[in-house]
C-alpha cells in the first residue's frame, strides 16, 4: 500500500499543473501537450525515432518500478481528463478527447494482462536495438557523442530488460519456443571481436564534411571502446541468460490461450487491434467466408491463364516456376523501384491531396531479413526531415514472386501506408498525439484497401499481377482464420501453415515467417481484413447514397483527413459527411 501511494505521488508530480480558469478547450490542449512531452521524455528512443534529439543520450527505463509508475501516471491523467467539461468543447476537441480517452483505456486494460513482460520476439527487440541509428540523423559532433553516451549506458538498459523478462518467466508470460528459437542467432550477431564491425558502429563509418579529422578519430575511438567494454559484454550476458534461463521457460505450444487468463487476453487483443466489439469466433467465421469468396475469384484467374489443373496445383506452379522469380536481389530491388515510378503519375486520378514528404525504398537489413516478412514501412520523422521508408526483403529472391510486387508496393508505399501516414504527420492544427496515433485497423485496413485501387489505377496489367492482388487479399483473409485458430482454438503451428498453403500461392518461406509472426504478435493480424472490409462498406454506402454525384477523390479525402481513427468513429464521420451532402 505504501508503494502504491509513492507511485501515485510520482504520477501527480509528472503531470504539470493546468490553470483551471482556462476554457475547457485550452485545458484539454494543455493536457495533450503536457502528456506529449512526458511521452517523449519517458520513451527517448521514440523521441529519437520522431526526430526529437533532446533525449538522444539515453535509453528508456524499462524497470518494473518505472513501468508501474507510468501506469499510476496514466490513471492520474485519466482522472484529470474526466474533470474537463466536454459539453463546452468544439466538435473537433470532442473528437480529440474521445480518441485520447480511448487510448488511455486500452493502455490501462492491457497493463492488467502483463503483456509488458514480453518485451521482444523474433521480429525485434533489444537484440536489434542497433537499428535505431538507421532512423536518426547524425549531423553534428553532439549527435555522435549522444550515441556514444547511449552505448555506455546500454548495460543498465540490458539489466532492466533481463529483470523484465525474469518477471515474465515468473508470471508465465512468455513466447513459445518455436519462435524464440530464432533469437539466439540474432543476439550472436551483436557479439563481435572487432568493434568496427558492430551494427552499433554504423554511424561512425561516415561523417558530414564539416566534422574535422581530429573529432572523427576521437569519436571512432570512443565508440569502439564503448562497444568493446559495454555493448558486447552486455550481449554476452544476455545470451547466457536467454539460453540457460529464459528459453527453457518459454511455452512448448503456441497460442495466447495458453497464457494466464489467455482467452480473456486474446479477446481484449481482438478488440484492441480491430477497434470493434467482434469476438474471436465471429472473426474466425468472417475469415472463412472471405477465404471462400476469394478462392472463387482465384479460380476465374486460373481459367483465364489457361491452367487446367486444380487451384492447389496452380498454387504449386506459381511457387515453383522459374519465370515468376528473380535470382539476383538487385533485379528484385530494381523491379520494386520501377513499379513505384509507375504509380506516381496515376495517384491524382483517385486522390485530391498527396503528401509533401517523400519515401525511399531500401532493403531490410541482412541480419534480420531471414526472420521477418516480405516488407514493411517505416514512417517519416515528425519534422519531415527523414523520408518514409519502404523496406523490402531481398533475402532468397528466388522465393519472392514478381506478381506480388504490385500489390505489396501499393500497400506499403503509395497509395497505402506512406500516403496515409505522411498525410497524418503533416496535419495542421492537430495535437501531436493525433498525428502519431496508430489504430491498427485503420492503418492496415487502409493499406489493404489500397491494394484494390491498383485496378482503378490501371496497375494490374496482366492476369498474374491481378492474381498477386488476390493472393495478398487471401493472405489477410487467412489471417483471420489462423490467428483466431491458434490463439483461441488451440490450433497447432503445423495446422496453421497447412491451412495457409492450401489457400494461397505464397512461398513456404513466407508462409512460415507469417505464421510465426501471428504466434508472436497475437491479434494484430486481425486488423487488416476487418479494417479493409469497413472501408469498402463505407465506400459502397457512399456510392449508393450519392449515385452519379459520388467522387472517389472526395471519399478518400473524408477517410484520410483526420488521421487514423477507430472504425466506429470513421463510420460516424463518413455518415456525417453524407448527411451534410458536401
Amino acid at each position: 500500500m505504501q508503494l502504491h501511494r509513492l507511485f501515485a505521488l510520482f504520477a501527480v508530480m509528472l503531470i504539470p499543473s493546468i490553470a483551471w480558469s482556462q476554457s475547457s478547450g485550452e485545458q484539454l490542449h494543455k493536457l495533450f501537450e503536457n502528456d506529449w512531452q512526458v511521452q517523449l521524455k519517458e520513451f527517448p528512443t521514440m523521441a529519437s525515432y520522431l526526430g526529437d534529439k533532446r533525449y538522444n543520450d539515453r535509453w528508456p527505463d524499462v524497470s518494473l518500478t518505472a513501468i508501474a509508475k507510468r501506469q499510476e501516471y496514466q490513471r492520474a491523467l485519466f482522472d484529470q481528463l474526466s474533470a474537463i467539461d466536454s459539453s463546452t468543447l468544439s466538435v473537433a476537441d470532442r473528437l480529440n478527447l474521445d480518441l485520447f480517452r480511448r487510448q488511455l483505456e486500452v493502455d490501462l486494460e492491457e497493463y492488467l494482462f502483463l503483456w509488458h513482460l514480453v518485451p521482444l520476439n523474433q521480429r525485434g527487440g533489444i537484440q536489434d536495438e542497433s537499428s535505431l541509428a538507421d532512423a536518426m540523423a547524425f549531423q553534428t559532433v553532439n549527435d555522435y557523442e549522444d550515441w556514444i553516451a547511449r552505448l555506455k549506458s546500454f548495460p543498465v538498459y540490458m539489466d532492466q530488460m533481463i529483470g523484465l523478462m525474469r518477471a515474465g518467466v515468473e508470471a508465465k508470460m512468455v513466447q513459445p519456443q518455436i519462435v524464440m528459437s530464432r533469437v539466439p542467432a540474432q543476439i550472436k550477431r551483436q557479439i563481435v571481436e572487432e568493434p568496427s564491425t558492430s551494427l552499433f558502429y554504423k554511424p561512425f563509418k561516415s561523417f558530414p564534411p564539416d566534422i574535422d579529422t581530429a573529432d572523427r578519430d576521437r569519436l571512432q575511438r570512443e565508440a569502439q571502446a564503448a562497444i568493446r567494454e559495454q555493448i558486447v559484454p552486455a550481449y554476452r550476458k544476455f545470451l547466457g541468460f536467454f539460453e540457460r534461463e529464459y528459453f527453457p521457460a518459454c511455452l512448448k505450444d503456441v497460442g495466447a490461450s495458453r497464457l494466464p487468463r489467455g482467452q480473456d487476453f486474446y479477446s481484449f487483443l481482438a478488440r484492441k487491434h480491430t477497434t470493434t466489439k467482434l469476438l474471436p469466433h465471429e472473426i474466425h467465421e468472417i475469415g472463412l467466408a472471405e477465404v471462400k469468396r476469394i478462392r472463387n475469384e482465384m479460380e476465374q484467374i486460373k481459367q483465364q491463364v489457361g491452367f487446367t489443373g486444380s487451384l492447389n496445383e496452380f498454387f504449386e506452379h506459381l511457387r515453383t516456376a522459374p519465370q515468376f522469380y528473380y535470382n539476383d536481389p538487385k533485379d528484385l530491388m530494381a523491379a520494386y523501384v520501377a513499379f513505384g515510378k509507375r504509380v506516381e503519375p496515376e495517384l491524382t486520378r483517385v486522390f485530391k491531396k498527396l503528401p509533401r514528404t517523400p519515401y525511399v525504398i531500401e532493403a531490410i537489413p541482412a541480419h534480420m531479413a531471414p526472420d521477418t516478412t516480405t516488407a514493411y514501412y517505416r514512417p517519416p520523422s515528425a519534422d519531415g526531415t527523414r523520408p518514409g521508408t519502404y523496406f523490402v526483403n531481398l533475402y532468397k529472391p528466388e522465393t519472392r514472386p514478381k506478381y506480388e510486387i504490385a500489390a505489396l508496393s501499393l500497400h506499403e508505399a503509395m497509395p497505402g501506408h506512406h500516403l496515409q501516414i505522411a498525410l497524418a504527420t503533416e496535419l495542421k492544427d492537430f495535437p501531436e498525439f493525433r498525428k502519431q496515433t496508430h489504430f491498427t485497423a485503420f492503418i492496415e485496413g487502409w493499406g489493404l484497401y489500397s491494394e484494390s485501387l491498383g485496378s482503378e489505377m490501371g496497375l494490374y496489367d496482366d492476369s498474374y499481377s491481378k492474381f498477386g492482388q488476390l493472393t495478398y487479399e487471401m493472405w489477410r483473409a487467412i489471417r483471420l482464420v489462423v490467428d483466431t485458430g491458434m490463439h483461441s482454438r488451440e490450433w497447432s503451428r503445423t495446422q496453421a501453415i497447412e491451412y495457409f498453403k492450401a489457400n494461397a500461392a505464397k512461398s513456404e518461406l513466407d508462409i512460415t515467417n507469417e505464421v510465426d509472426r501471428y504466434i508472436a504478435w497475437p491479434g494484430q493480424a486481425l486488423a487488416y481484413k476487418i479494417g479493409e472490409l469497413k472501408i469498402k462498406e463505407l465506400r459502397q454506402k457512399a456510392q449508393k447514397k450519392l449515385g452519379a454525384q459520388f467522387d472517389l477523390r472526395d471519399f478518400h479525402d473524408v477517410v484520410l483527413r483526420n488521421g487514423a481513427l477507430p472504425l466506429d468513429v470513421l463510420e460516424r464521420l463518413v455518415d456525417d459527411w453524407l448527411d451534410r451532402g458536401e
